[in-house]
This record gives structure tokens, C-alpha cells and sequence, in this order.
């Protein structure tokens, strides 16, 4: 299946917390979507491999994404080296998409920035066709470099590239969000005996929203996601900006 984007997120979660809401807002307009998680969050204090999968499905239903897979990377170890760019030039050349999005450029999780330089210098080995893959029927891959490709902002703030406007698409993103009821804050898991963690309290949730409102603000709007690039944007008319 071809799609239109492709985010690609180090853990499941990842994507939901920053960047579902411009997939909904694409796919609002008739765009394909979707989300390659990494690793299966193994390492998580919360939850477990299992519950986490169904979370990410229940997320995906909820988002109404077409496409979803895990490449099964190990949590906390996975590496920027040719065996694991290859699993993602797979993934990439698999879905063809336009645009990728990918995890921020730095953050306070380790795996974030990692995961991020891996997808991008995938990006770029996915366009060489001298590279050889095989898709899931055993038949060499097509060579596909994306477009653009664009990476979220998570815990530690960035300033933004550009802004994208998620405002109508809010409550879904926090519903999309609230489908890991392993690991973040519900009124029904309120009294779960797991270790409390850093994105367990309600005050992380709040912090979430009250980011997407800072970046909303930034460009007149309730709630915002925002984006760093790799190179220069262009366009053909400046009334696309307004």
C-alpha cells in the first residue's frame, strides 16, 4: 500500500504524543497515513509487550490509520549501522510515501534522537538503488527517497519550522493518546499498583496540551504540532503561507 505519509516513531506512543494530529489533518483531506513503530517498547517501567501492541492497535483504530506495523528493534539498543538502516529502507520503499515523519532531532529519551538519525539517513540510502532489498514476497524493491521529510517535537522543546494546525483534530489525538492506559494517566487507571512514572502523572498530559497550545498560539490557532525540517521549504506562491 502506497501511502502519502509515513511517520516513524522509537516507540509506540511516540507518534501520538507528537504528531497523530497532523496525520488526522492529512487524512482529513483524502491523504493515506501511517506509523512504523521501532522497537515494542520492552524497556517500558509500565505495561508489557503485549498490552503495549494492543495499545498501539486500539490507537490505530481510534486514528483510523491505514497502515500500522512494528519492526521489532530492540528497546534502548537498536543502532544507526547498516543491518537496522536496511530494516527501514525496507519499510520506506515498502509504502513508498511522499513525506515522512520522524522522532525529534534530540530529546531527553535517548532512543528519540537515534531512531531520528536513523530514518533519516534511511531516507536518503532508500532513494540509491544500488541498494538491494526484498519486500515481504521476496521480490526486490522498487529505490524511493521521500520528498521531505520533517521531525516532531517531543519532551525537550525545539523551536518549530513550521507549525501545522490540529485544533479540529484534538480530542482525537487525546483519545489516541489515552489507548496506552498502560502507560499514561486515566481516571480508570488512576489506582494502578505499577510504579509511577514520568509520563504516568496527569501533570505530563496537561504538559502535552499545554504545548500543542504554545505552538497553536504561535500561528493563531488553538492547538498546534510543530515541525523541524532538514532543508530549506520553498513555494510558489507566498499566499500558500497565510
Amino acid at each position: 500500500m502506497k501511502l502519502d505519509i509515513l511517520a516513524f516513531a522509537s516507540h509506540p506512543d511516540d507518534a501520538e504524543l507528537g504528531c497523530v494530529g497532523t496525520l488526522l489533518a492529512h487524512k482529513a483531506q483524502g491523504k493515506k497515513v501511517g506509523i512504523v513503530d521501532l522497537t515494542r517498547g520492552e524497556l517500558g517501567t509500565r505495561g508489557t509487550v503485549e498490552t503495549r501492541a494492543q495499545e498501539a492497535a486500539d490507537s490505530a483504530q481510534i486514528l483510523g490509520l491505514d497502515a500500522r506495523e512494528n519492526l521489532g528493534l530492540a528497546d534502548g539498543f537498536f543502532r544507526n549501522d547498516e543491518a537496522h538502516q536496511r530494516l527501514v529502507i525496507q519499510a520506506i520503499r515498502k509504502y513508498q510515501p511522499e513525506i515522512v515523519l520522524m522522532n525529534a532531532i534530540h530529546d531527553r529519551h535517548p532512543d528519540h534522537g537515534r531512531g531520528s538519525q536513523l530514518v533519516s539517513e534511511a531516507c536518503f540510502y532508500s532513494g540509491l538503488r544500488q541498494i538491494k532489498t526484498q519486500g515481504a514476497d521476496g521480490q526486490e524493491q522498487e529505490a524511493w527517497r521521500p520528498k521531505a521529510v520533517y521531525h516532531y517535537i517531543q519532551d525537550r522543546f525545539i523551536s518549530p519550522d513550521l507549525v501545522v494546525d490540529i485544533t479540529p483534530y484534538w480530542e482525537t489525538k487525546v483519545e489516541a493518546i489515552r489507548a496506552f492506559k498502560t502507560q499514561f494517566f486515566t481516571p480508570a487507571t488512576a489506582d494502578s499498583p505499577e510504579p509511577a512514572t514520568y509520563i504516568s502523572s496527569p501533570e505530563f498530559l496537561q504538559f502535552i496540551e499545554s504545548r500543542a497550545k504554545e505552538l497553536g498560539h504561535a500561528i493563531g490557532v488553538s492547538y498546534g504540532e510543530g515541525f523541524t525540517k532538514e532543508r530549506s521549504l520553498g513555494v510558489k506562491n507566498l499566499f500558500d503561507l497565510i
